[in-house]
């Protein structure tokens, strides 16, 4: 009864998309896969539709998440009115699962742009005539499992554009289709029923008789009286019917009979049966023999194995090709066969979603069944089988799927020789473990193309031995437990290769080359580095995201000629520059098709880059180029290098140095020193001492210099400030003990000076007892160390270890040496009334 809204969707999404990848396989299930991307014009549209389809439920039951405003999900939200103030440009609303038991005229009037409503599993009870009067472009609408009770259908006039209908599970207390019905000249999709008891006569769907429709759902599981020739109406492709719980031969028979005589696809569901089927059974009889359903499908069926397969035996001598049941739940298993000796059309048989309450039974009562089947298409999915016997001589399965059992480690078919015709073999989800017995298993199915064995637990050792068909072109190993090794036991015809999920840490470099090999895809492993392209020479498509790169080699893009589609999203990639020369082969290299770029592609380190895409990750070339980087070391050291010794030898750069470092530290200790360097008692900034041959240079440039200007200094000089009648020793000691700095010029002459070591020796004194630094040094001319006699040995220590300030001879350089010298004389003194009377 139930089919999707999302048909309609994929036929529109293939029109339009702008990418588009087809898996087309043959209408005898054969399992070729053609894979094409064709690059179109409305990238938007997929990614709407595509998020559509995958959550849609059945019924169009939506369940969306907002999308800039134009998808609004409100289901299960206890709702009993529809909210207020929707935004106009709303596309897509689900009310589904409230409590609205009233829909308004105005509800739904600020929504012109609306395509589907879904109002399912809600309390309403009637709608007004032009309720969706405004809604003209409205596709899709859901209005099953609520308490609608008039089938007339006044509200849907004016909805030309609507191509899904679900008025389905409601009280309607008959199907009699209104004229509205008339004016849906778009519809594809109907589906209606009651969950009251019914009647239904010719003249219910009348309405609709003229209209092709693409599939009819109706729920007829209370249906009391039956007209036949009703159903015949009808003029569609496929129909669902769910079929009324009663033993009422009659009305099953006309009702049967009228299903079968039109479609192509027929779905019939809620068959249920303890022990006596009969009713069922004869009226299927009457029904096959005018049948034109090709396909057949029974859904949700409750009765023993022994009624089942007479039901398939009724099937087997018509001309239906296709048989599928899905839900089925035997009661009672019984030993039977399937009658296969009428001509019978019929090449596919599914079976899907078993429960098999009878716990004791022979199994060979059911394999035997299987194994006798001579259907082209087989497929026993979900089943709880633990075994499968050889299928007799003579079979002609192209396809076989048994996915979904749980296979004990005895089977594989190790011994089955028939396998003549098998091209697709689907063993996903069995619980395997083997794989070198999945592959000894293949060697007898000499035309094998296609074989899944995903989602098991396939393991594989180190040096193993297998054996494979030669015809294997396609090859399934997706969420298993197999690691690198797996790679030496690889048929060599293989060309599609899946491996996505598995615990491979890296790719042999020493395996078998597989040139037949066009697509690659190992995605969720524990991959650190790529494979090479040496051993797939013909490689096409290579899929490695999800793994453990932090780098992609552009020797890869390179190597690989023939690569057009590469997969390396969400790696943990480390931002070096190793990305680098991959980010640039990427916008240069037009051809290949990068999966999921750019967004997909983010640093993960370092940490200032996580979460940087690749795309805006740029690197300078001196980073990532040591040669050049040493170069331009070289060069520049080597240039630094001539232009110092150019200046050294032109411009006395270590005098210019010199002094510039002796003013900084100077300005340090004056910052140090500054708030606690005390100046009471202190009348003079410096005292000097000098030789009288000297006093020249002291008198016509020293106190010039630093007496006068915008901040002129107190400078003690003997002559000027010696107090008469006094020691000469006593004025020295007063001078030194009035003066924040001592200076001392010292020459050749200064050498010669008894005096002057006097001075010096009063001086360096104070400097230890006060533990001060208030000694400066002025040197007029060089004298060597060896000049100066011994017994001035304190001299001779002083000018060893104490920095002095060396008078220039180029007059150019006298500037910065007073700037030195006023800066390190540089302090603030207060004079008393007494000591201003000293200056």
């Amino acid at each position: 009864m139930l089919f999707l809204w999302k048909d309609i969707l994929f036929f529109q999404l293939f029109e339009q998309n702008s990418l588009r990848k087809q898996v087309k396989y043959t209408s005898a299930g054969e399992g070729q896969e053609t894979i094409t991307t064709r690059k179109q014009t409305a990238m938007a549209n997929i990614l709407f539709f595509v998020i559509w389809i995958v959550t849609c439920k059945t019924c169009c039951s939506l369940c969306f998440t907002a999308e800039k405003g134009t998808i609004i999900n409100n289901s299960f939200r206890s709702l009993t009115t529809v909210p207020e103030r929707l935004a106009s440009h709303v596309k897509l609303l689900d009310l589904s699962q409230n409590k609205i038991t009233e829909i308004q005229i105005t509800d739904f009037a600020s929504l012109p742009l609306l395509k589907s409503l879904n109002l399912s599993s809600n309390l309403i009870k009637d709608l007004m005539e032009d309720v969706f009067s405004i809604n003209k472009e409205l596709e899709c609408l859901d209005l099953s499992r609520n308490e609608l009770s008039n089938t007339s259908g006044y509200f849907l006039q004016g909805l030309g554009s609507l191509k899904y209908l679900d008025i389905s599970s409601n009280s309607f207390l008959t199907l009699t289709l209104g004229k509205a019905f008339g004016s849906l000249n778009s519809l594809k999709y109907l589906l209606l029923g009651s969950n009251k008891e019914i009647k239904l006569w010719k003249t219910d769907l009348k309405e609709i008789s003229n209209k092709q429709l693409y599939n009819v759902s109706i729920g007829l599981e209370r249906l009391s009286k039956y007209e036949r020739g009703t159903l015949q109406l009808l003029k569609t492709t496929k129909l669902d019917i769910s079929l009324p719980t009663t033993n009422d031969t009659n009305l099953l028979k006309s009702m049967l009979t009228d299903a079968f005589s039109f479609p192509e696809t027929l779905k019939l569901s809620n068959i249920a049966c303890e022990k006596d089927c009969s009713h069922y059974l004869n009226a299927f009889t009457e029904a096959i023999i005018t049948s034109k359903v090709s396909k057949l499908v029974f859904q949700e069926m409750k009765l023993n194995w022994k009624s089942l397969i007479e039901i398939v035996n009724i099937i087997w001598c018509s001309t239906m090709k296709d048989i599928s049941i899905f839900y089925l739940t035997i009661l009672e298993v019984n030993p039977i066969k399937v009658n296969t000796y009428c001509e019978s059309f019929l090449q596919a048989f599914s079976l899907k979603h078993v429960i098999i309450m009878d716990h004791y039974f022979d199994q060979n009562d059911l394999y035997d069944v299987f194994a006798s089947l001579t259907v082209e298409n087989i497929t026993i999915s979900q089943a709880n089988l633990i075994f499968m016997t050889c299928p007799n001589s003579g079979n002609k399965y192209k396809f076989m799927d048994l996915s979904g059992n749980v296979f004990s480690r005895d089977f594989f078919f190790q011994d089955c020789q028939d396998w003549n015709f098998l091209e697709t073999l689907i063993l996903s989800e069995c619980k395997l473990d083997s794989f070198l017995k999945i592959s000894s298993m293949t060697v007898t199915m000499t035309i094998l193309k296609y074989l899944d064995v995903s989602q098991n637990q396939l393991t594989l050792g180190e040096n193993p031995n297998c054996q494979w068909t030669e015809s294997l072109v396609k090859l399934n190993l997706s969420l298993n437990k197999l690691t690198n090794s797996v790679f030496s036991c690889l048929p060599s015809s293989i060309e599609i290769l899946d491996m996505n999920n598995n615990r491979i840490s890296s790719v042999p470099n020493n395996l078998n080359k597989l040139e037949a090999l066009k697509e690659l895809y190992l995605g969720g492993n524990k991959l650190v580095t790529l494979p090479e392209c040496s051993s797939f020479v013909n490689l096409e498509i290579l899929f490695v995201d999800v793994n453990l790169l932090h780098e992609v080699s552009s020797s890869l893009v390179k190597s690989c000629s023939k690569l057009n589609v590469l997969n390396v999203a969400h790696n943990p990639f480390t931002c070096t520059c190793g990305l680098r020369e991959f980010s640039r082969i990427q916008q240069e290299l037009t051809t290949l098709q990068l999966i999921g770029w750019p967004e997909s592609y983010q640093c993960a380190s370092p940490v200032n880059l996580k979460g940087t895409l690749l795309k805006n990750f740029h690197l300078s070339e001196v980073n990532c180029n040591t040669a050049l980087l040493l170069v331009i070391v070289l060069c520049s050291v080597t240039v630094l290098t001539v232009v110092t010794g150019v200046m050294c030898h032109f411009l006395d750069l270590p005098w210019y140095l010199r002094m510039v470092w002796q003013w900084t530290q100077t300005k340090q200790r004056a910052m140090k020193k500054d708030g606690r360097q005390p100046t009471e008692g202190l009348v003079f900034h410096a005292f000097v001492s000098y030789s009288q041959h000297d006093s020249c240079w002291v008198k016509e440039e020293l106190i010039p210099n630093l007496e006068e200007g915008g901040c002129p200094l107190r400078i003690c000089l003997h002559e000027r400030h010696f107090i008469p009648g006094r020691s000469i020793i006593e004025n020295i000691i007063r001078c030194i003990e009035k003066s924040y700095k001592s200076i001392f010029v010292v020459s050749p002459h200064f050498i010669q000076s008894e005096w002057c070591h006097y001075e010096l020796y009063f001086a360096q004194h104070q400097v230890l007892s006060e533990k001060s630094d208030k000694l400066i040094l002025i040197l007029l001319e060089p004298i060597p160390q060896y000049l100066i006699p011994s017994k001035y040995h304190k001299l001779k220590s002083l000018m060893g270890r104490k920095t002095y300030i060396e008078w220039p001879k180029d007059r150019n350089k006298h500037g910065l040496f007073w700037a030195n010298l006023r800066a390190t004389l540089k302090i603030n003194l207060e004079l008393s009334s007494e000591e201003t009377t000293m200056v």
